[in-house]
């Protein structure tokens, strides 16, 4: 895995947040049309950061519109190095996996997918796991680097918006791990009584 600074992410949930607190918008369609409204928050929110595997390119990463937030891209890779001084945080060359303090994180495929990806997930659903931080929802939670807490803050219009971006990109079959958790912290060994 290649080290890459907690700042980066920092700067990304800070963009976001500046776009959503500006309440930006390209003049025309976006404000009348939902799916265009969508593909310009999900272009400015920084999803394919995460969500869209990278090819390496002469500047480092690019994102790969041909597998646009397909998430992780399951591939042989060592055991996440472990958290540590000024490197807490790790992500993979692709930029879709990450480790830290909670454990190895993935990327999830966002595309309308029926099997692997949210395409079997209703509006409701969607807006239930941003603003709660809970997968679907309802189960396990939405761990980092995902900024939730970022985007839970957008309205209900915006997150429909975004859902209905989300059903009209090509569905990818690729389904991504679970998350995986901490590695055990080794328990001292009791003291023997004499």
């Amino acid at each position: 895995m290649k080290k890459f600074l907690m700042s980066g992410v920092f700067l990304t949930a800070a963009a976001s947040i500046a776009v959503l607190a500006l309440g930006a918008a390209p003049a025309g369609k976006t404000k009348a049309d939902p799916v265009a409204r969508g593909k310009y928050l999900v272009t400015t929110s920084a999803c394919n950061d995460c969500h869209t595997p990278k090819k390496m390119g002469p500047k480092g990463p690019e994102i790969d519109m041909s597998r646009q937030l397909m998430g992780y891209v399951a591939t042989p890779m060592p055991a996440a190095p472990a958290s540590s001084g000024a490197w807490p945080i790790h992500a993979n060359d692709q930029l879709t996996a990450w480790a830290g303090p909670w454990g190895v994180s993935y990327a999830r495929n966002l595309t309308p997918d029926q099997n692997t990806g949210i395409g079997s997930w209703s509006e409701e659903t969607f807006i239930k796991a941003i603003r709660s931080g809970k997968h679907m929802g309802v189960s396990r939670p939405i761990l980092p680097p995902m900024p939730w807490e970022v985007y839970r803050q957008m309205t209900d219009q915006d997150l429909k918006a975004i859902y209905a971006y989300l059903r009209t990109i090509p569905a990818i079959s690729n389904a991504t791990p679970d998350p995986l958790p901490p590695p055990a912290t080794p328990v001292p060994a009791a003291k023997k009584k004499k």
